[in-house]
């Protein structure tokens, strides 16, 4: 017997798109759709973990876009797990969830935070994002981008 999928058709995206963070107040960050990556990945410089008042906070910074400039982040809300770097070693990284916007959809996804400085995006989508919601067309740029500009 043929199970029958009662979930929403999957939205089409291309290889690259431009995003939102709203929690980050950032919007149309480059970033890169990677089908053979199962976590997402910001780019980050200066992550520490700093104590304050009995807590820890994680603190990190972040590139606002395409103007350069730098946006610092403190939260309490964060793990510390071991992920798979794109040469399969593992390794140990801080993760954050937060609310990114793709295709006029809100998604709560994890961001594992990476120096990303040499990698042409700044911005990696992973499986785990992107599974249930997406269809992949390489052949594609910009589909949510171009989408957000056309609304009015």
């Amino acid at each position: 017997m043929k199970k029958v999928s009662t979930s929403r058709p999957k939205q089409l995206i291309g290889y690259s798109d431009r995003i939102d963070f709203p929690d980050f107040g950032l919007q149309d960050v480059e970033a890169k759709i990677d089908t053979g990556a199962y976590t997402s990945a910001l780019h980050c410089i200066d992550v520490q973990l700093i104590s304050h008042n009995d807590t820890r906070q994680l603190q990190f910074t972040i590139a606002s876009g395409q103007s350069g400039d730098q946006l610092q982040i403190t939260t309490e809300q964060f793990q510390y797990k071991t992920i798979k770097n794109s040469f399969g070693q593992s390794e140990k990284r801080f993760v954050i969830r937060t609310r990114v916007r793709l295709m006029g959809k809100i998604i709560v996804a994890e961001f594992s935070l990476a120096n990303r400085g040499s990698m042409r995006f700044p911005v990696l989508l992973g499986r785990k994002l992107i599974r249930n919601k997406f269809i992949v067309d390489v052949s594609l740029k910009d589909v949510s981008f171009r989408a957000k500009k056309q609304t009015p």
